[in-house]
């Protein structure tokens, strides 16, 4: 398929796109962005192998963005407000907790902290992307230019980690 039909096949289906992907995220400029992403993909696909069914291929990669971009904005709604000093997260007082429980919870924070500060630069960046970002391993491989597979067995490697800092201190 080549790149020409591919502009002759996306530029018919773009408002149907645009539509849709409108409906998905509730944004028009959201799905502007998410349509010239599809836009980006779908090219680099096309250099990489032959697409034998373009416009299905074309609207999965547009739902596919779009399904991540809900899982994103979800879970950047659940985080706390980055722009919030430590010291004023800090002096929120928890409702249910104990002086013991606010012990351990700062332990195993420091503990956490103190585990993956000793991770790679790159494996860092890894976990940063995918547990506070919720970017999909494709997007990692791409912003660091390594394969899914390999930011997947990175992943797993930190989470062994993390779940073995856990682990020890539950023992002790």
């Amino acid at each position: 398929m080549s790149q020409s039909r591919f502009n002759d096949v996306f530029q018919a289906q773009r408002d149907v796109l645009l539509r849709t992907l409108q409906r998905m995220v509730g944004s028009h400029s959201t799905a502007e962005d998410l349509l010239q992403e599809t836009w980006l993909r779908v090219t680099r696909a096309l250099t990489e192998r032959p697409i034998d069914h373009l416009e299905p291929f074309v609207y999965q990669t547009a739902r596919n963005l779009a399904l991540d971009h809900l899982r994103a904005q979800r879970l950047r709604e659940r985080m706390l407000v980055e722009d919030v000093p430590t010291q004023e997260l800090e002096s929120i007082a928890a409702q249910f907790g104990s002086p013991e429980d606010s012990a351990h919870a700062r332990h195993l924070l420091d503990s956490l902290g103190a585990s993956l500060g000793r991770l790679s630069p790159r494996q860092q960046r890894i976990f940063v992307l995918s547990r506070l970002h919720g970017c999909s391993y494709q997007e990692i491989a791409d912003t660091l230019d390594v394969s899914p597979s390999t930011v997947q067995k990175e992943l797993k490697l930190i989470m062994a980690i993390c779940i073995g800092v856990i682990a020890r201190l539950d023992h002790a």
